[in-house]
């Protein structure tokens, strides 16, 4: 359990939220926090979040609490509800359809309850007011078929659904991270002179392991980097960004790109704090639908972000930046092999020449 601040639970209006994965999901979940406040300048919110996630809200300003919940472990899901069973909440916004988190949700006293929990008859269910949401998800009352309708014709943000589905004004998502970890980005750019030869473009064109049609191959992200560094006059430096799945991708990327384009690889293992701080480097990034799209959103990073299998439209930018969608028949068809052939390097190059063109000086001085 982590806290921060101090707070008199008598005068406050206490708020959780469930929101434990993917990680991307958590931070991009972080935009409800200043809706929140602003509806309820009283609220005292805690959030519950997977052990993994935990840095991506604790320094979150408007957060007070944050509880670690390893939803496979019975322990651990015991011991957060008798934590919680001690507050009688004033809203509790349930935003996982997991077991577990459906169990927490229907567990505690709460003058409203909003999203995932537990039935009549113990079935997994969702309160109406979050439909919007759920009804485009797998526990769907209106089944898969037509959720997948749904979630393919929608055309609102992420972002715009869930806080006017809960009366909110739409916030951004914001990811903190503490002195140490700007330190250490900083030193990582001063060792690798990025900012002496140019704007700073960060490439994370991988996806992890399963979803192998949401990636740019090996070969189209040399092609990208080496038609923006052409169209920038041979300046220009790239930092390679990946997680642990990407490891052998990005050697092939770096060994590809050796001679050709100036290219500094950021590594796979860092922590999320440094991961953070080291996107927030970049002029502009290049991505993926992945966890590195919403960092760089919430670090204020200009973004080129290319879509086939997922939905563009579920993504708000936030004026930061731009879409390259595809154009293939299989768009947003959430298929691990959907056609990807239409997400060009040229595309792409053109998209990210614009955002450096609106994308202010962030490097470290």
């Amino acid at each position: 359990m982590l806290r921060r601040g101090d707070y008199n639970p008598a005068t406050l209006f206490p708020i959780l939220i469930l929101k434990t994965g993917a990680l991307g999901d958590v931070v991009r979940t972080t935009a409800l926090v200043p809706g929140l406040r602003s509806v309820h300048p009283d609220a005292r919110i805690t959030w519950v979040t997977a052990p993994g996630a935990v840095d991506l809200v604790r320094l979150h300003p408007g957060v007070a609490e944050v509880v670690a919940l390893d939803a496979r472990a019975e322990a651990s899901c015991a011991a957060v509800r008798t934590r919680l069973s001690s507050t009688r909440w004033g809203w509790v916004i349930s935003l996982d359809d997991e077991e577990p988190l459906c169990a927490l949700a229907s567990a505690l006293d709460a003058e409203r309850l909003s999203g995932a929990h537990h039935g009549a008859t113990r079935q997994r269910v969702y309160t109406s007011d979050v439909g919007p949401w759920f009804d485009m998800g797998l526990l769907s009352v209106h089944g898969k078929q037509e959720a997948d309708r749904r979630k393919v014709a929608n055309q609102r943000s992420h972002p715009e659904i869930l806080t006017s589905m809960l009366g909110l004004p739409m916030g951004k998502p914001e990811l903190h991270v503490e002195p140490r970890h700007m330190d250490a980005a900083r030193a990582f750019a001063e060792r690798h002179g990025l900012g002496s030869h140019g704007p700073v473009i960060g490439l994370n064109t991988g996806a992890g392991g399963r979803w192998h049609s949401k990636m740019l191959s090996v070969e189209r992200t040399v092609e990208l980097a080496e038609c923006v560094q052409s169209a920038l006059g041979g300046t220009g430096m790239f930092v390679l960004f990946g997680g642990a799945d990407e490891r052998e991708r990005n050697q092939h990327i770096v060994a590809a790109c050796e001679g050709r384009v100036q290219l500094v690889d950021a590594g796979v293992d860092n922590a999320l704090l440094d991961f953070a701080s080291r996107v927030g480097l970049c002029d502009v990034l290049v991505t993926s639908d992945s966890l590195a799209l919403h960092v760089g959103l919430a670090r204020g990073v200009r973004i080129v972000s290319f879509f086939a299998p997922t939905s563009a439209a579920e993504i708000e930018l936030y004026g930061q930046g731009e879409k390259v969608v595809s154009t293939a028949s299989d768009y947003c068809s959430y298929k691990p092999d959907a056609d990807t052939s239409s997400l060009t390097p040229e595309r792409l190059a053109d998209a990210t020449l614009r955002q450096l063109e609106l994308a202010p000086s962030r490097r470290p001085r």
